[in-house]
């Protein structure tokens, strides 16, 4: 009987070890698990953070961005520059009139006062035309000043040509300086004889000024025709 007994607690005894020892694996197998989640957690919170500054970034570049592409295609609206023009070769199309309004936007950050001095003019296709914009700078500091452009609707951008005007360059104004801007252009004969064109008769030119980072300089593209 006493060796049953002393068997029976020597079981009992190893019993317990082994069940004490499955516990400290299973609780090492636990941490080890918690911990590789708590990781892997962290890594997916960091990826997505990252993405999301990414996006972020992307869209208060794309604005600009894609007016400059534009720009430079002639595309979504962008007028076409003309450094070299003989202006009296233009032929006239005196039986259409074209009422040119415009605009004048900023960007966020901006702090100028930006606006035209004429809310629209009336020309004719082949005649050049002479316009201006006001730009101030109400506060107390130097602010650079960087310009692009549009028109409204998209197909006459192709058409509206621009001897002259201020986008692309840099801007620096003084504290509470303010200066005038012209624009001098034309719109070009065959806009007369566009299908798409036939029942256009207002053209909107829109200028937006961006506040640009000191030395920033853009290059000015080889503007071409859509």
């Amino acid at each position: 009987m006493s060796h049953f007994f002393r068997t029976a607690c020597s079981s009992g005894y190893l019993s317990r070890s082994l069940f004490k020892e499955t516990c400290k694996l299973s609780s090492r197998d636990f941490n080890k698990s918690r911990d590789e989640r708590i990781l892997r957690s962290r890594s997916t919170l960091y990826y997505v953070t990252g993405i999301g500054v990414l996006f972020v970034g992307l869209s208060y570049a794309a604005v600009p961005l894609y007016r400059i592409f534009c720009q430079a295609y002639s595309y979504g609206g962008t007028t076409t520059h003309s450094d070299q023009l003989d202006l009296q070769k233009l032929k006239k199309v005196n039986n259409r009139n074209i009422k040119v309004r415009f605009n004048a936007d900023i960007g966020s950050s901006m702090r100028w006062n930006f606006r035209p001095q004429q809310t629209e003019i009336t020309v004719i296709p082949g005649e050049t035309a002479l316009a201006f914009y006001t730009a101030k700078n109400a506060t107390d500091r130097a602010i650079t000043g960087i310009s692009t452009y549009n028109v409204v609707p998209f197909e006459a951008g192709q058409y509206f040509n621009k001897i002259q005007c201020f986008c692309f360059e840099e801007q620096i104004l003084n504290p509470q300086e303010e200066v005038d801007m012209p624009v001098f252009f034309y719109i070009d004969p065959e806009f007369a004889d566009d299908p798409k064109l036939e029942l256009c008769n207002e053209i909107i030119l829109s200028y937006t000024f961006f506040e640009a980072k000191e030395g920033l300089k853009l290059t000015m593209p080889s503007y071409a025709r859509k």
